[in-house]
């Protein structure tokens, strides 16, 4: 893949004017992005967790506590510390702490089952877990550290960071909720882990090399792969987001912390980027719900709100929609699957605000490309590449051979946020890397002005009689039907032609439709071999842990059922 002169970029021909590609990024230690507003923001709220503010300064003191008490208990220099929890105000306290104290944040989804987590610590070598005093999270870290080498669990308590009257309410309301906690030598709650000088030892940290994070891959195919993230991949990715939104008014912006923190989209697109910006961040506990998200940008007039597609479809087809006042947002980033050319629409609609459509990876920290949200925005595009990345598209079948503009091929990323590799897995790490170039696994073109279209994941592609079919094309035509609310494609086995192609549609509420007006509307969208030929409609879909479309269990689901008749 050789070296592509400045001037072959297609993408700088539209490239917007205040911000420069071709700038050099200097790492550092991800943890001096708090410390950095710290000392410029200090006494500006950085977390407003249900009503309970805390500032800028003493998010630092309690990270250089929490950094101080880790040591204590035997944290060095790549010591892997979990964070198992929903958006709470603890969750960027100990990311930075774990970071400060030299650790490695081992990233883990609140709705993991036991053999999950346990899996988890196994492979990445987890000797620590940070929880909530929640049963619901605390007993399933219970019962993994009984199946690993766990060696502690840190206990938060939710009363401890509420506001008055909440924190007295709250364990009289909710004492089913909370955990019943044997405090032996295996467990250390928040305040003991706390009660020291705040002054934790210097760790050299090389951003380089050293890692920061571990972000496990969805595990939406195999096994989940650890992306190991480096400090210098976590730092520069929230300078390359800062620098895109360049008419943040830092210091003084409102971010809705609506998606999960352990998610890779929100950490960048949320957490680390607000705390780069010196914005508040508004946590939304213990999971989404549109109603309350939508009466939070009201009050809290919330400027800034990442989310996934979902969530935009959410607010479009809410029936109240119309009486929220959206106005304050400036800016909205989609992010974590393709955005619906229709939802997109939609939404700048209904709010006035512009939403943009982003991509990125685990593997990327996440962020690579991104539409403008100041200059040329192309729906149904992902954008163009942030600065100090470049993205080249490669050959499927020749893996050395870039293709034409306009013609489909393999997303190839090169930048700074892209990860080290896959802990453990030199294999995995060797296969997806060629020229200091990741390799996606994603299908999609550039056009004449650099601008980047996803068309599908390689592994979703379907094959039809020997014809290509991307699922995403058939979503697409599928979500202009005014009936269509969510909708998922995927091949199912076919003996005459290999695979068909089947659709999954949920229609809005109150909405009627037959499949055969499905497919007559269809007619002039699709091609006679991207025409579903089987449709199911359904009255929710499988979602990701994230809020994403899932393709994964309806797979299973058509492997399990072969003679299942559909429509």
């Amino acid at each position: 893949m050789g070296k592509q002169k400045k001037s072959e970029h297609l993408w700088l021909k539209k490239y917007p004017q205040d911000i420069p590609w071709d700038v050099q990024f200097i790492g550092k230690p991800a943890y001096e992005l708090l410390e950095e507003s710290a000392n410029r923001f200090p006494s500006r709220p950085c977390i407003d967790f249900l009503g309970k503010k805390f500032s800028y300064q003493e998010v630092l003191i309690l990270v250089n506590k929490v950094a101080k008490g880790l040591q204590n208990l035997g944290v060095k220099k790549g010591t892997k510390v979990g964070i198992f929890m929903p958006n709470a105000a603890y969750f960027p306290i100990f990311y930075f702490g774990i970071l400060k104290a030299g650790g490695v944040v081992v990233n883990y989804s609140p709705l993991y089952v036991v053999n999950e987590i346990a899996d988890q610590i196994r492979d990445s070598d987890t000797e620590m877990m940070v929880t909530l005093d929640l049963d619901v999270l605390y007993s399933k870290i219970l019962a993994a550290q009984k199946e690993t080498d766990l060696k502690k669990i840190i206990v938060c308590s939710v009363k401890d960071i509420l506001p008055f009257p909440k924190n007295l309410l709250f364990p009289l309301l909710k004492r089913k909720d909370l955990a019943s906690i044997l405090w032996d030598q295996r467990h250390i709650c928040f305040k003991e882990l706390i009660d020291n000088d705040g002054q934790p030892k210097a760790v050299k940290i090389d951003p380089e090399e050293d890692i920061a994070v571990f972000q496990y891959t969805g595990g939406t195919t195999g096994i989940p792969k650890g992306a190991m993230l480096t400090h210098a991949n976590i730092y520069i990715n929230a300078q390359q987001a800062r620098m895109w939104f360049s008419k943040v008014d830092e210091g003084n912006e409102r971010i809705l912390a609506a998606l999960p923190l352990f998610h890779v989209f929100a950490m960048t697109a949320i957490m680390t980027l607000a705390i780069r910006s010196g914005a508040e961040m508004f946590m939304m506990f213990p999971r989404f719900n549109v109603d309350e998200a939508m009466k939070m940008i009201q009050k809290h007039k919330i400027t800034f709100f990442p989310a996934v597609p979902t969530i935009y479809t959410m607010i479009n087809n809410h029936p109240d929609v119309k009486k929220f006042n959206l106005t304050s947002l400036k800016a909205c980033l989609s992010g974590g699957a393709p955005l619906p050319v229709e939802v997109k629409k939609q939404f700048e609609e209904l709010t006035g605000c512009k939403l943009v459509e982003a991509y990125g990876l685990s593997e990327t920290s996440p962020g690579a490309t991104s539409n403008p949200l100041y200059a040329l925005n192309k729906a149904g595009s992902i954008g163009i590449p942030l600065p100090g990345t470049e993205v080249h598209i490669m050959s499927v079948e020749k893996k050395n051979q870039e293709v034409s503009q306009g013609e489909r091929g393999e997303i190839c990323i090169k930048g700074p946020q892209v990860m080290k590799g896959y802990w453990k897995r030199p294999e995995d790490t060797q296969s997806v890397f060629q020229d200091d170039y990741f390799r996606t696994g994603d299908i999609g073109y550039m056009d004449e002005d650099g601008y980047i279209f996803l068309v599908d994941r390689i592994k979703d592609l379907i094959i039809c009689s020997g014809y290509n079919v991307y699922p995403r094309v058939v979503e697409e035509a599928i979500y202009q039907h005014q009936a269509v609310e969510e909708v998922t494609v995927i091949g199912v086995p076919d003996k005459k032609q290999g695979e068909s192609v089947k659709a999954f549609i949920k229609l809005k509420t109150g909405k009627k439709v037959t499949a055969q007006e499905i497919r007559s509307f269809l007619t002039d969208r699709l091609s006679a071999v991207e025409m579903p030929r089987y449709l199911e409609f359904r009255d929710a879909l499988p979602k990701t842990m994230i809020g994403k479309l899932s393709k994964k269990e309806l797979r299973a689901e058509e492997v399990n059922k072969p003679n299942k008749k559909t429509i």
